[in-house]
């Protein structure tokens, strides 16, 4: 393939597996993220059955995940005494393979032989005849062949190059927060505790607390982690069990994340020499499907730009006409109504679903099904 020139925003899984398969094709690849490093830990993230387990063989990265992976723990949903209710298995809740998003991302950018640009974010996107002209909030701007946006469901390159993120990005009712509270919130076994319209979890590898809510769309600063932690405070308020003892500890966290459940709904991929991958193209927050569709995205996308020795227009409609049909299982419902049942009588049917094996069985195929629904195309040069 020709020497592309290629800018990709994002360095957390998506962009560095693309940029692993496009330095290796031949291409100089420079990878823009707004954070000032590899950004570690964050909620474990799964790998499901053949074709994610091929795509990280073909990467050469299987063994170095493995190493890393978490192994799928059990968790256990609790009453307000602490009672069992149900058993979530691990299998259900950690795919195959396991493994924290900080370390995965980690091992991808170790495995990239390609140029960094932390701490910097890209303000201007000018596309000519024969590339795009780039203009960085620091960096000094540059002429590239080709950008891709892997930078997640709130995308920076999709809203310069598409439209504003209203128009792709719907909301789903529910939000979802990680803390890190500290190893001593998580008293035994991981568990789970339902109010209606509300999730909160504790232990596991996700993070020391998990919390998912129903709520109105609701009006912050995406930077203003202060105002966040007191939103949070806000929709537990009146809550049983530990609850308010982990809320009183929110304000001290150590690390804190919170966003909106929100799927990505976008009718092509690329415009001109501008294409999204990863969550940016196909988000769907807590689906359970997004780092597959990452991994095997990279895969795919930089594979038809080796099969179209490098004409975009032809790999960008390729690479949507191969993945959007695997990709569908990302428009699919929302976790919110699952993790967090709006109704007593929900919790209990939500519970029933774990204590059936048949009903656990048929949810287990579902998902095998889904994460294998794609034929893998062999892209090694000269095949």
């Amino acid at each position: 393939m020709k020497n592309l020139n290629v800018l990709i925003s994002g360095a957390s899984i998506a962009g560095p597996a693309l940029a692993h398969w496009l330095t290796r094709y031949g291409c100089t690849v420079t990878v823009v993220e707004r954070a000032p490093s590899v950004r570690p830990g964050g909620q474990a993230v799964d790998f499901k059955g053949a074709t994610h387990r091929t795509v990280l063989e073909r990467m050469g990265i299987l063994d170095d995940v493995l190493k890393h992976q978490t192994g799928g723990t059990d968790q256990t949903i609790i009453d307000a005494e602490g009672r069992p209710r149900a058993v979530i298995p691990g299998e259900f809740t950690g795919g195959e393979i396991e493994i924290r998003r900080g370390d995965l991302a980690e091992i991808l950018y170790q495995h990239t032989d390609c140029e960094y640009l932390f701490g910097d974010t890209i303000i201007a996107l000018t596309e000519t005849a024969d590339g795009v002209d780039v203009t960085f909030a620091n960096a000094a701007p540059r002429r590239f062949d080709l950008v891709v946006g892997a930078d997640g469901i709130h995308s920076n390159v999709r809203r310069l190059a598409f439209g504003p993120e209203r128009d792709y990005v719907r909301f789903l009712g529910h939000y979802y927060a990680l803390a890190e509270l500290g190893e001593d919130v998580a008293d035994g076994e991981p568990v789970m505790y339902n109010e209606p319209g509300r999730m909160v979890a504790v232990g596991g590898p996700k993070a020391s607390a998990f919390f998912v809510f129903a709520s109105p769309e609701l009006d912050y600063d995406r930077t203003d982690t202060a105002h966040q932690r007191r939103l949070l405070a806000d929709a537990y308020r009146g809550t049983g069990w530990r609850v308010p003892d982990l809320v009183a500890k929110i304000p001290d966290a150590r690390e804190f994340y919170l966003d909106s459940l929100a799927r990505v709904t976008i009718d092509h991929y690329a415009r001109g020499r501008v294409v999204l991958l990863g969550d940016a193209a196909y988000g769907n927050t807590l689906g359970g499907f997004g780092t597959g569709l990452a991994i095997v995205g990279a895969y795919v996308l930089a594979g038809e730009l080796l099969a179209a020795d490098g004409d975009h227009r032809v790999a960008f409609a390729r690479y949507e006409e191969l993945f959007r049909g695997y990709a569908k299982v990302s428009q699919r419902g929302s976790a919110g109504p699952f993790l967090a049942p709006p109704s007593p009588l929900r919790i209990k049917l939500r519970d029933w679903t774990f204590k059936s094996r048949f009903l656990l069985g048929l949810m287990l195929k579902a998902t095998d099904k889904f994460a294998t629904d794609i034929e893998l195309r062999d892209y090694a040069p000269g095949s």
